[in-house]
C-alpha cells in the first residue's frame, strides 16, 4: 500500500522514497508539521506547543541575535526554515542562521531554500524537548551531510547545550561557538537556568551585561 494511503506515524523514521515524501509533506493538513528526510527515510514532526519549548527557543535566537548585535557581526536568522536538497535530503530545524559572508546569501521571496541553488546555513540549531535522542543521533548525521558549520541541541530538560564543529562530513562537540566568535556555550546555559527563575526581559539584560564585558 501507499505509504500516503495509511496512518503516517510522526516523530520517527518511516522508509519513503523521495516522492512519496513531498507529497506528504505539501499536504495541506501538515502545513505546520516540521519535515525531514535523510537516506530513504522521512520523519514528520507536529509542532511543539509547550511553553518551556517555546521559551528555550525565544531566549536561544534572541541570545544569538544579541551576541552579533553587540560584536559587529554579520548574521540572517531564520525561525523553521525549510532546507532542501532535490531528491537526497530535507531538514527545518527550530532555528538556524547565515552567518559573514553568507549573512545575504539568500535573496528576499525565497520560500524552501534550494540547497542545489544556495550554500547550507552556517548555524543549525535544535531545541529538543521530547526529540533529544534523535536530535543527537540521526539529524546529527543529516547536519553532518547537509554541510553545516555547526549544529546545536537545547536540552529543555536537562538545560544543556550539546553544540558541534562540522567538517568533512562528521562533527566534535565544541565548549565555544566557532561561528560566533567568543561566544562560551556555558554562557548560554548559565541563561536558560536564569529563565527558570526570571522573565526574558531580566535575563536579556543580564545577557547585554555579560557580552559587552
Amino acid at each position: 500500500m501507499n505509504i500516503s494511503q495509511v496512518e503516517l506515524p510522526t516523530d520517527t523514521w518511516v522508509k519513503a522514497s523521495w516522492d512519496e515524501y513531498i507529497q506528504i509533506i505539501e499536504n495541506p493538513q501538515l502545513e505546520k508539521a516540521k519535515g525531514y528526510y535523510f537516506n530513504e527515510r522521512m520523519r514528520i514532526e507536529m509542532p511543539p506547543v509547550g511553553n518551556d519549548h517555546a521559551s528555550d527557543h525565544s531566549i536561544v535566537n534572541h541570545a544569538v541575535h544579541l551576541w552579533a548585535g553587540i560584536k559587529g557581526i554579520d548574521l540572517n536568522g531564520k525561525d523553521n526554515c525549510t532546507y532542501r536538497k532535490t531528491g537526497i535530503r530535507e531538514a527545518q530545524p527550530d532555528v538556524s542562521y547565515y552567518i559573514g559572508g553568507n549573512a545575504e546569501a539568500i535573496p528576499w521571496g525565497t520560500t524552501i531554500i534550494s540547497l542545489d541553488l544556495y550554500p547550507p546555513p552556517t548555524l543549525a540549531i535544535e531545541v529538543a524537548n521530547t526529540s533529544l535522542s534523535d536530535d543527537k543521533g540521526e539529524k546529527r548525521l543529516l547536519y553532518e551531510q547537509l554541510g553545516v558549520a555547526e549544529y546545536w541541541i537545547v536540552d529543555v530538560k536537562n538545560i544543556e547545550i550539546f553544540a558541534f564543529s562540522v567538517a568533512n562530513g562528521g562533527s566534535r562537540r565544541i565548549p565555544q561557538s566557532q561561528v560566533l566568535l567568543g561566544l562560551e556555550i556555558a554562557l548560554l546555559e548559565e541563561a536558560l537556568r536564569r529563565t527558570r527563575e526570571m522573565n526574558h526581559g531580566r535575563v536579556s539584560a543580564w545577557l547585554l551585561s555579560q557580552f559587552q564585558q
